[in-house]
């Protein structure tokens, strides 16, 4: 591995990042707002461009000297100003105790007074839970999106399959205008500020990937928990990132990594709690069932799987994860419970991505391949004849070029148009 670091700077460019307008409305409604996410997506950057905006003091906890005062007089340093933010802060979750009797204290409680940054997941923290229940609202910051990278400040134009009709779907991707690329370019790079805007070149993003791991794994992991067996660790790792898109299967990912089922859910369950893996739950017609069934297991970052994998070829679960994470992003700044699933039956039947959202269900199938054939589209058609008149209609996103109706509610569609 490539001996250099990747500091805490967060140096992202000032490009317009879609969750800004979410955070500050939430910031309206709560007075504690906490944007999470992994490191190095852009959320100190963001969190200073408010703090500049909103004139707020900035702390950082990565700052000895503010690390120091939040040790001895936590109340003093909150005291400072009615609104701040403060970047970093699950380096001190007692911090939090201090934020929770200011924000109690203040009646009538006034939105807005805290903006907190995370690189964990600070709701998978139960001390933390417990400190900020109901007093705050929780955002992700994900990679940067193929429209946030153009400068637009966007996500894909999932908008336009949720909240039109099937026959204005055509009409809202052509008003949405998005150039057309290689998917394995944009894989290669990932969404990662650095790799993915600043170098744009696959070798020093190659470097980069290396540095952030090695501070990932040495430090960022070691304060979430103590890690003895950093092989080990590593060495799932690469398990799980070689399984991007495939069953998330704790006994086989055990069996694989060599390592007892309890250590193996333990280092699955840290991957999620630092935003480095994602599993997509099952969708079932029957809500009970959805939890019995195993996850779907994908990265944070297409660029950074594929450097912990070893893999030099993006393959078609790359694209599939790189159109997750758009969605994702999307889905954490809309209003209201959004939920991305995936569906399989014992069959063998599969479709990648089901939306559900405000009683609409759309579903999404990702094929590489630049010919779409009936049977890549066949499990949409399953899934609608399934369920019935609650599926809106689906989609096929593919590396194609053409736009067309493939069956009734369900249109085929280049990725580049989606996302």
């Amino acid at each position: 591995m490539t001996n250099i670091r990747v500091e805490d700077n967060d140096a992202a460019p000032l490009l317009p990042r879609a969750a800004e307008a979410w955070v500050r409305r939430v910031m309206d409604v709560f007075p504690v707002v906490v944007l999470m996410g992994a490191r190095q997506t852009g959320k100190s950057t963001l969190a200073r461009k408010i703090a500049s905006d909103d004139a707020r003091p900035y702390l950082s906890l990565d700052d000895l000297d503010v690390r120091a005062v939040a040790e001895t007089d936590p109340a003093g340093l909150l005291a400072r100003s009615e609104h701040m933010v403060v970047d970093e802060v699950q380096r001190m979750p007692d911090l939090l105790l201090a934020i929770k009797h200011a924000v109690d204290e203040d009646r009538p409680r006034r939105p807005g007074r805290f903006l907190l940054t995370g690189s964990a997941n600070l709701l998978l923290m139960e001390s933390v839970a417990e400190s900020l229940a109901g007093r705050a609202a929780y955002v992700n910051l994900w990679p940067f999106s193929r429209g946030e990278l153009l400068g637009w400040g966007s996500t894909g134009a999932w908008d336009v399959l949720m909240d039109r009709s099937p026959d204005a779907w055509i009409q809202g991707l052509d008003a949405a205008e998005l150039p057309s690329a290689q998917w394995q370019d944009v894989v290669r790079l990932g969404g990662y500020p650095t790799p993915s805007y600043e170098l744009a070149d696959p070798e020093a993003a190659g470097i980069w990937f290396d540095g952030y791991l090695r501070t990932y794994l040495e430090r960022d992991l070691q304060q979430l928990a103590s890690i003895d067996g950093l092989v080990d660790f590593r060495r799932l790792m690469r398990i799980a990132a070689l399984r991007v898109g495939g069953l998330s299967v704790q006994s086989e990912i055990a069996r694989d990594a060599d390592l007892p089922h309890s250590t193996a859910r333990r280092y699955l369950n840290l991957l999620e709690t630092s935003f480095q893996m994602v599993r997509v739950p099952a969708f079932a017609g029957n809500r009970t069932k959805r939890v019995v069934k195993s996850p779907k297991l994908f990265w944070n970052d297409t660029g950074l799987a594929m450097r912990i994998a070893g893999e030099t070829e993006p393959r078609g679960g790359h694209l599939e994860n790189l159109v997750l994470t758009d969605l994702q992003a999307w889905k954490d700044t809309r209003p209201g419970t959004t939920q991305v699933l995936y569906w399989r039956t014992y069959d063998g039947r599969e479709v990648d991505f089901v939306i559900e959202s405000k009683g609409t269900v759309i579903a999404v199938e990702v094929r590489s391949t630049d010919r779409p054939r009936p049977r890549d589209w066949a499990n949409l058609v399953e899934f609608r004849n399934r369920h019935g008149d609650m599926v809106k209609g689906g989609v096929l996103l593919h590396a194609g070029e053409r736009t067309e109706w493939v069956s009734d509610r369900v249109l085929s569609t280049p990725w580049w148009r989606m996302i």
